[in-house]
């Protein structure tokens, strides 16, 4: 075994070149034992193992940076950079985490788990190293899916005076580098070969070797090829951003890899090296279903079968609402940034292409796309993960809620996304919606209430976002349905109540239940409607003795402290404590929700305490 003695980089570097397939096929095998048990981005890396040799052999981390985008393919970087032992644990409560995180490890030299920021980042370690006066290389890992996000352009135009920052670009989807002519075929062919690499090598070696001019001719000949390259091919699109170009490569050849990195390492501005691998590789149900096995729970390795848990999900249901209600009425498009699956709208898709609208990893300009469609009578549905519209708040403000244009967004992963972690836990929606004027704002707590949701989504005249979480039905059989909310009391004219909304609903049922049960009379209430506040919760909670508020979101602009206000406006809480829980001030790590929520103070038990008043 080779891999469970790598403790460090320098390990990497000292195993036999002829070895390297057989690291690269233990690698394979350690990805597939603890991603099927503990779930986790399996095809994306599987397809970079020999790049991250390849890297880890030719450059010095960490005082060499490796910064990848997104940071769903930094697996095998983490198992060889000290955490090999830990890597059980992957996106365990208080094991290490599913992306790279600099807290972690020195290594880890930026944090990631959002697309397109990579070269970003690289280009200002890369001009920091530069105004320090090091000789540091900045190296990016940057997926072909990331360049349908507009701020990689915006880090491209920035980068032909960066110094020694080299970008990885691992294509297994597409090729950015056109075919221009028979001859320019040709000559990225032989260019992309291991025969190409030994040749510049050894021509190198032979001008440097001659004493006082050797430097003189390596550069000489250096300005001839480019320039003979210039007479039989026009510029790529790298070339026109002023960027060396080296591809497209065979990224799953290691030897070839390391030569090509070399090579680039001898560029003192900015290259790209453009390789192509297999999504998956080595693992047959993943090279055929990459798609599948981008992002799972956990699976059997023998046949191949995901484990999913059989439960239907609220992003399911959503897709099978819109099916419903665009067969009805033709003017409802769908639109997502990429994730057409993980929203629920593959079946919208294969049924409605015509009103179909993928637009990549681009946000922004899928909500400002949306505002174009609503000026035109279509109503226009974004489905998108909440820590992802995050990069939408712009939009949400300038284009859609301050012309007032019809759009519906619907809020996926909305609360705490368990193992994915704190890039991916969707708790400021509720803070940042809530203060834009002119949008109706709606929290579902079951099946039912988000059918209903959408049908008011449909017939408003404002801009309206619905969030769920990500999670299966919520129970709420024992809830009396109001006018934007949903309540029940647990003994006789009870005058504690308990508030929240979404996800967290069963579990302030079951807490009202437990005071109950110890003889405290308790009012549950759950808010469907969060934007404007509905006016009949105001009556529930009249002349309550103490008033708690859950909320699986961040208490800073929550919409506790919003209720909590409005309360007091009306002069409310003159006798009535208001006890707040939420996320305070902190980004949750990774972990299952229930113990992220126990943390958090979140539990069943913490919130009856909070009203029983015993010490939490």
């Amino acid at each position: 075994m080779f891999l469970e003695k790598i403790k460090s980089p320098e390990d990497l570097k000292n195993i036999p070149a002829a070895d390297l397939d057989t690291l690269a096929k233990e690698v394979r095998q350690k990805l597939l034992e603890t991603v099927s048990q503990t779930g986790g981005h399996l095809a994306a890396n599987l397809c970079v193992v020999e790049l991250t040799i390849a890297l880890h052999r030719t450059f010095n981390s960490p005082r060499d940076k490796i910064v990848f985008d997104v940071g769903h393919q930094a697996y095998v970087h983490k198992l060889f950079t000290g955490r090999y032992e830990q890597f059980d644990t992957l996106r365990q409560w208080g094991g290490i985490s599913g992306f790279p995180k600099r807290s972690e490890s020195d290594h880890d030299a930026f944090g990631v788990g959002h697309s397109s920021t990579s070269i970003s980042a690289a280009a200002g370690i890369a001009a920091a190293n530069s105004i320090k006066g090091e000789t540091n290389y900045t190296v990016v890992v940057v997926g072909d899916g990331a360049f349908t996000g507009g701020m990689i352009y915006e880090a491209l135009n920035n980068c032909s005076d960066k110094e020694r920052l080299i970008i990885v670009l691992n294509d297994n989807d597409m090729s950015i580098s056109p075919n221009v002519g028979g001859l320019s075929k040709s000559f990225s062919k032989f260019r992309s070969s291991v025969k190409y690499f030994r040749f510049k090598s050894g021509i190198k070696r032979f001008f440097k070797a001659i004493p006082l001019i050797g430097t003189g001719l390596t550069r000489l000949a250096r300005w001839i090829k480019n320039r003979f390259k210039k007479m039989l091919m026009r510029p790529n699109f790298f070339e026109q951003f002023g960027l060396n170009y080296y591809g497209p490569l065979n990224g799953n050849n290691e030897r070839l890899l390391e030569m090509a990195l070399r090579e680039a390492k001898d560029d003192k501005y900015c290259s790209v090296v453009h390789i192509c691998t297999t999504k998956g590789k080595g693992y047959e149900p993943a090279e055929k279903r990459p798609d599948l096995f981008h992002g799972v729970s956990g699976f059997d390795i023998k046949t191949g079968e995901l484990k999913n848990g059989g439960e239907e999900s609220f992003s399911e249901r959503f897709g099978k609402i819109i099916c419903d209600r665009a067969e009805k009425d033709s003017r409802i498009t769908a639109i997502t940034a990429a994730m057409p699956d993980g929203t629920g709208l593959a079946d919208f898709a294969s049924r409605y292409p015509n009103r179909f609208f993928d637009v990549g990893i681009a946000e922004e300009h899928a909500l400002t796309f949306a505002c174009g469609l609503a000026t035109e009578g279509i109503v226009p549905v974004f489905a998108v993960y909440s820590t992802f519209m995050q990069r939408a708040f712009d939009q949400l403000i300038h284009d859609a809620a301050l012309q007032n244009l019809h759009i519906i967004v619907m809020l996926d992963r909305a609360g705490l996304v368990a193992n994915d972690g704190a890039t991916h836990h969707g708790i400021f929606d509720a803070a940042y919606v809530t203060e834009i004027p002119n949008v109706l704002f709606f929290a579902p707590n079951s099946f039912k209430e988000l059918e209903e949701c959408f049908d008011k989504a449909l017939n408003a005249d404002c801009p309206v976002v619905i969030r769920y979480p990500k999670s299966g039905d919520i129970k709420t059989d024992c809830l009396t349905l109001g006018d934007g909310f949903d309540y029940a009391d647990f003994g006789e004219s009870p005058k504690n109540a308990i508030v929240t909304y979404s996800r967290l609903t069963d579990t302030v049922v079951n807490s009202a239940k437990e005071c109950f049960e110890k003889g405290v009379a308790a009012r549950a209430i759950s808010l469907t409607q969060l934007s404007p506040l509905p006016q009949g919760v105001f009556e529930l909670l009249a002349g309550m003795d103490k008033i708690v508020f859950a909320e699986e979101g961040i208490k800073n602009g929550g919409i506790a402290q919003q209720l909590c206000a409005a309360l007091a406006e009306r002069d409310m809480l003159k006798n009535t404590e208001f006890v707040i829980k939420a996320i305070d001030n902190c980004f949750p790590q990774h972990g299952s929700n229930n113990l992220i929520l126990k943390d958090l103070g979140l539990s069943q038990a913490d919130i009856a305490r909070a009203v029983l008043g015993e010490q939490l």
